[in-house]
């Protein structure tokens, strides 16, 4: 692997997924927390204060990462699914993952991300086919159909539990599996 910024590549956007392509994503969403959870298992405070790359964020804060970030894309798709072409407000990511609670043991964004995930699988095996074509508006990138956010969080989870456990791999912290 020689850019460890995407260990798992980077997102790549499927044209006219089916419905069972955006269920098998929905699935992957599903076991986001429980591999998020296994990822992290039995690594030591100095270990989770560790940057996954030179420069990049310590697995501490991927952790609260994910969890801020599946908090804001739960929250369009409720927009999404209420209001007409919404516009969403982006957030600072980088700056965020500075903040003290990023600091918190993971413990509490695991709970918070398993918590959450069982809200959002509900509402995401909800939604009818026609929901998947509903849009909200990104001041950056404009018109987004909930199909991709889907596409898009279930790649995000893989991609930054990739982070944790090529980190493990690099570092020889108990092979995981």
């Amino acid at each position: 692997m020689t850019d460890l910024r995407y260990p798992i590549g980077p997102f790549k956007l499927e044209k006219n997924p089916t419905i069972e392509t955006i269920e098998s994503w929905i699935k992957e969403i599903e076991i986001t927390p429980a591999n998020l959870k296994e990822a992290v298992k039995d690594l030591s405070e100095e270990q989770l204060d560790t940057p996954y790359r030179q420069g990049g964020w310590t697995v501490r804060q991927v952790v609260h990462h994910l969890a801020d970030s599946h908090m804001n894309s739960y929250i369009r798709f409720k927009l999404a699914l209420t209001e007409d072409n919404p516009t969403i407000k982006p957030y600072m990511e980088d700056k965020w993952a500075e903040l003290p609670d990023s600091k918190l043991p993971i413990d509490i964004s695991l709970s918070l991300l398993e918590s959450l995930h069982a809200r959002w699988i509900t509402l995401l095996r909800s939604m009818q086919p026609a929901d998947f074509e509903k849009t909200f508006q990104h001041p950056e990138l404009g018109a987004v159909k909930l199909a991709v956010n889907i596409a898009i969080y279930e790649w995000h989870g893989r991609h930054h539990i990739a982070h944790i456990t090529s980190l493990r791999e690099r570092f020889g912290w108990c092979k995981f599996s």
